[in-house]
C-alpha cells in the first residue's frame, strides 16, 4: 500500500515503517510540524519518502494515517478536494487531558477509524460512534545490553519542568533524596539532563542498575517498554497501563515510598536487579516485538481500504490483554 503519514512521535515511526509499505511523509523547508521528513536520529528503511505539499495532489495514496487534528486539516488541503474521503485512521498517541469531560476529536465520524496504542486510552477516551481499534505499542528489539554497572537509577523526561505532575518529576525529586538518580532527556532552564542522541541513550542507560518510571498520566511510555528490552529491572508507578505490568520485573505500586525502597534494594543487589532485568525483557518481548505490531496494522489497512470492509473484529479493541 502506498500510505500518508507524518513524522510526529519518531519512536512509534520508527516501528510503524518496519511494514511493507511505501510510506509518504510530508517534508516542509522549515522541518516543522507540519512537515519533519525523514527521521534524523533514527534509522528508517528507504520505503519511507519524502513529498512537498504540492507533490501529495498526484500521488497514488491507499490510505491516510493522522496522529494528530491538524495532520486531518493539511490532508483535506494538500490532497484536494477530489481526493477527500480516502481510507483513514487516526492514531491516539495519548489519554485525555481533560477529564470528566475527555470528548475525542475524531468522536461520532463515521470516515474515520481511532486507532489507540493502549485498551487504558481506549477506555478513557469518548469517541462516540467512531469504530475503534487498539493496537499496542511495537518497539524494535535494540538488544540484551544491560550492564547495571554503574548503581544508579535511570530516568527519561522530556521537558521534565513543564511536564512536572504528569511526569513525576517531583516524585523523582524526592526519590533523590535516597537514591542517585541519572536524568535523561531534553535539558531545562530547573534541570541538568543527559540529553544524548538516540543511538546513544539504550547504551548509557543500560549502564544504569535500575529504570525508573514515575509518569502519573501517560501511554505506556515507549521508554519504558524499551528499557525492559534492554533486561533492565524497571520501577514503575502504577497507574494508567502501566498498572498492569507484571510485578517480578523489579517494582510495580502506587506507593512512592514503596518503590523508593524497592528501588534501593535492587541498586544494592546486582544478582536479584539483573534477574529482574532479564524477565523484563522476556516479557517485553513477547508482548511488544515489532513483527506483532507490524501484522495487527497490516490487518486493520487492510480492512480499512477494502470495499466492503467490516470494522467489527477491530470495534473497541482488537487484542486480549486482560492476561498482562
Amino acid at each position: 500500500m502506498n500510505l500518508l503519514v507524518w513524522h510526529v512521535h519518531g519512536s512509534w515511526m520508527t516501528a510503524f515503517v518496519q511494514g511493507p509499505h511505501t510510506y509518504y511523509t510530508p517534508v516542509v523547508p522549515a522541518r516543522d510540524g507540519d512537515g519533519l521528513g525523514r527521521a534524523r536520529t533514527w534509522t528508517w528503511p528507504a520505503s519511507v519518502v519524502e513529498v512537498t505539499p504540492a507533490e501529495i495532489g498526484d500521488l497514488d495514496i491507499d490510505a491516510v494515517v493522522l496522529q494528530r487534528p491538524r495532520d486531518l486539516e493539511l490532508a483535506e488541503q494538500w490532497l484536494g478536494p477530489g481526493r477527500r474521503g480516502l481510507p483513514t485512521v487516526y492514531v491516539e498517541h495519548d489519554t485525555p487531558l481533560s477529564l470528566p469531560a475527555p470528548r475525542h476529536p475524531m468522536a461520532d465520524r463515521n470516515d474515520i477509524v481511532l486507532a489507540h496504542v493502549t485498551q487504558f486510552n481506549a477506555l478513557m477516551w469518548e469517541s462516540g460512534s467512531t469504530p475503534t481499534a487498539v493496537i499496542e505499542h511495537g518497539v524494535i528489539d535494540p538488544g540484551p545490553l544491560y550492564t547495571g554497572d554503574l548503581p544508579t537509577a535511570a530516568v527519561v523526561i522530556n521537558e521534565p519542568g513543564r511536564r512536572s505532575w504528569v511526569a513525576g518529576t517531583d516524585l523523582m525529586l524526592e526519590m533523590r533524596n535516597e537514591v542517585r538518580i541519572d536524568l535523561f532527556g531534553m535539558k531545562s532552564e530547573e534541570f541538568e539532563g543527559l540529553d544524548l542522541p538516540q543511538h546513544e541513550l539504550h547504551r548509557e542507560m543500560a549502564r544504569r542498575r535500575i529504570y525508573l518510571h514515575l509518569f502519573r498520566w501517560t501511554s505506556l511510555g515507549l521508554t519504558l517498554i524499551e528499557a525492559m528490552m534492554l533486561g533492565m529491572p524497571v520501577v514503575v508507578l502504577a497507574t494508567t497501563e502501566s498498572a498492569l505490568l507484571p510485578t517480578d520485573i523489579g517494582g510495580v505500586g502506587l506507593s512512592p515510598d514503596d518503590l523508593q525502597r524497592r528501588a534501593r534494594e535492587l541498586i544494592d543487589t546486582p544478582d536479584v536487579a539483573a534477574a529482574a532485568g532479564r524477565r523484563a525483557r522476556e516479557f517485553a518481548l513477547s508482548r511488544f516485538g515489532v513483527a506483532r505490531f507490524v501484522d495487527d496494522w497490516n490487518r486493520l489497512l487492510e480492512q480499512v481500504t477494502a470495499a466492503s470492509g467490516s470494522f467489527a473484529d477491530y470495534t473497541r479493541g482488537t487484542r486480549e490483554t486482560s492476561a498482562l
